[in-house]
């Protein structure tokens, strides 16, 4: 089994990242493997809304001019994801909401079994607040896509700012690593 856990955030080894490991650290001891992307920060373009997924059925966007179809590729070969992202004004990075959008519009376009049966869960790292319409934002593509939202003992989220600040939020770590035990569980239940 694997997962593949992309970091939304163009701070390549901040809070957010540091919450994805905390949770794949968990999943490594359940014997999964997994894999960071970074996301954030890279060259990746919203939708066109051109509809040519539609046309050419072969789970891949039309566009050539950014990475998005080899991160389309990994959530394929993928039995669990996991979107990471800080909050920008109550909502997800511009990077995240192109991998919602353009993953979200092939799956549709093709079918909707690229994402049907996977278990996702989000990760959110925010400064003070809108954290949880960040959390929902991915959650409810996870909803629209059929996939099996794994669930905390509270929601996946730290309340950090400075890149490290996470490992001072006690509840923060708890909740990621029950996060990462939960989501071993499922993965085991659902393959």
């Amino acid at each position: 089994m694997k997962v593949v856990a992309f970091n939304g955030s163009p701070r390549v080894n901040g809070n957010t990242k540091q919450s994805l490991e905390i949770v794949l650290n968990e999943l490594k001891k359940e014997g999964i493997e997994t894999e960071i992307v970074q996301l954030g920060g890279r060259k990746v373009f919203g939708c066109l809304a051109c509809g040519k997924c539609r046309e050419t059925k072969d789970n891949r966007c039309i566009r050539k001019d950014d990475e998005m179809n080899t991160f389309i590729q990994k959530i394929e070969e993928a039995d669990g994801i996991i979107i990471g992202s800080p909050t920008y004004f109550s909502n997800v990075s511009t990077e995240v909401k192109a991998l919602i959008d353009r993953c979200g519009y092939v799956a549709k376009s093709n079918g909707g079994t690229l994402l049907k049966g996977k278990v996702g869960a989000s990760v959110v790292a925010a400064r003070r607040a809108g954290s949880t319409f960040t959390y929902s934002a991915i959650n409810f593509f996870f909803g629209i896509a059929e996939m099996i939202i794994c669930s905390s003992n509270y929601w996946n989220l730290t309340l950090s700012r400075e890149p490290g600040e996470v490992q001072n939020d006690a509840e923060g770590i708890q909740t990621f690593q029950t996060l990462g035990k939960n989501m071993a569980q499922l993965l085991k239940q659902v393959r």
